[in-house]
């Protein structure tokens, strides 16, 4: 079966794979599916995400970055603080976390009330890592050898969910660097792995 799916959501992708496997839906599956929905999400939930969190202009320093209000009220910088972000991939799945710059050098320890650094408070222990999503990793290795089509789609709608909000970052900070592999690259490595028989060894 080779079905296209015309602007691919989760009940899109969801429908292709009960129609795939005569309404069977694998947990591995719903699991994936379950991570992505929350994470399709993300910035309407009602708690504070760090990544909600650090969008907020009111825990950034005005005073470094110019801020002022628009015509509407509405809070604005002149200068976007910058980050850095990172792919990870390892015991608990795939995060991306994000690095706050000071002097050019990105920041891993605890900030606070620095004049020339961008945020007021940031600690790596709750803003660092700005979402996970828990089960790509096993996903993508079950889909190897038992995946199909709708898998497939799912998987490459992680991706692009995840670039939509890597996107949303960048309109309001500039972003200095992207360290580590996409989702699309991170799986055409491991596929790469598994055809050779040397799958594991590349989250590291």
């Amino acid at each position: 079966m080779n079905e296209q799916i015309i602007n691919p959501d989760l009940k899109k992708i969801t429908a292709l794979k009960k129609k795939m496997n005569w309404g069977e839906v694998p947990a591995i599956y719903n699991m994936l599916s379950s991570d992505l929905s929350d994470l399709d999400g993300i910035l309407s939930y009602g708690f504070d995400s760090a990544f909600k969190s650090i969008l907020n202009p009111h825990k950034w320093n005005l005073t470094l970055l110019g801020g002022y209000k628009d015509e509407n009220g509405n809070l604005k910088v002149k200068h976007k603080p910058q980050i850095s972000l990172q792919h990870v991939y390892g015991d608990m799945g795939y995060e991306l976390q994000c690095y706050p710059m000071y002097n050019g050098e990105r920041v891993n320890n605890a900030m606070k009330n620095k004049p020339q650094f961008q945020f007021l408070n940031w600690t790596p222990e709750t803003m660092k890592m700005l979402f996970r999503i828990k089960s790509l990793i096993d996903f993508i290795i079950y889909s190897f050898d038992n995946g199909d089509e709708a898998d497939l789609e799912l998987i490459k709608y992680a991706h692009n969910l995840v670039e939509d909000l890597i996107a949303v970052l960048n309109e309001s900070f500039e972003i200095t660097g992207i360290v580590g592999y996409s989702i699309r690259e991170f799986y055409s490595k491991l596929k790469r792995r598994h055809e050779s028989g040397d799958l594991y060894g590349l989250s590291k």
